[in-house]
């Protein structure tokens, strides 16, 4: 046992529960939320180590300070918190309804809110921790312009990353604050999304590659050992980020372009 403890959201499935894997490899002790028991007790049987299960809606505020009461109480203290749990919506941005904005921003963005103010209190009194956001490279890049507010919740997510992280590191440097931004991933994500679209782990989608979760979580667990500010998980993304940002209209027509082409 490494004697790390390790709170997962969105563990249920997809990059949240390939990490509980990994992560039970090398013997942290976990904690894993979602709101599908069933699911999470599978993910729990299939780890190599101790994984406390918690039922957990992170759209409220009071369920995740409840999960972290419990990692308390079931651990003593927590190492790592990763905000992991999300999900997308297919919506241009002239058809979002009321119900898609309160739903994504509260499951995207809210949530990490959450999960931040309840953690890093913790983390400050320990004088340590590792605080990971799961983001997007959509909320950085608008390549599928009808992802509009989920991308838009995910930069959401970057801007408060990196505002925490700033606000952190001159008094507590050993509280480290990071962001996760993986690309297209073959998650049920695309399913639930409610895109027609399925992509397979290997598939080449222009010049990105898309991954599997398990590939996703390889790269989170090395972030735990070795933790940095902002992680691409596809090594094409920072290129595709300077270009975008170099000239964000031509960048932009000729994305059009490719896909219209298409």
């Amino acid at each position: 046992m490494t004697g790390r403890v390790t709170v997962i959201t969105g563990a249920s499935s997809g990059i949240g529960a390939a990490l509980a894997r990994r992560l039970g490899e090398k013997g942290h002790g976990l904690v894993l939320a979602a709101r599908r028991e069933g699911e999470l007790n599978q993910v729990a049987s299939h780890v190599k180590t101790k994984a406390l299960v918690v039922r957990t809606d992170v759209r409220r505020r009071s369920e995740v300070e409840h999960l972290r009461d419990l990692a308390l109480k079931e651990y003593g203290h927590v190492d790592v918190w990763v905000n992991n749990a999300g999900r997308g919506i297919t919506r241009p941005v002239m058809n979002l309804t009321e119900d898609d904005l309160d739903e994504i921003i509260s499951v995207v963005l809210k949530s990490v809110v959450y999960g931040m103010q309840a953690i890093i209190p913790h983390f400050q009194d320990r004088g340590e921790g590792h605080l990971i956001n799961v983001s997007s490279f959509l909320g950085r890049v608008p390549l599928v312009s009808h992802r509009s507010i989920y991308s838009a919740a995910k930069s959401g997510v970057n801007v408060l990353t990196a505002n925490a992280r700033m606000d952190l590191m001159s008094k507590y440097p050993k509280v480290h604050v990071s962001l996760v931004m993986p690309g297209t991933v073959e998650t049920d994500f695309h399913r639930i999304a409610g895109t027609p679209f399925r992509p397979v782990a290997g598939e080449r989608l222009g010049s990105l590659i898309v991954e599997s979760a398990d590939e996703v979580a390889g790269k989170i667990a090395s972030l735990v050992e070795h933790p940095v500010p902002e992680v691409y998980t596809n090594p094409s993304m920072p290129d595709l980020v300077q270009r975008y940002y170099q000239d964000v209209g031509k960048f932009e027509e000729g994305i059009l372009r490719l896909t219209t082409r298409n």
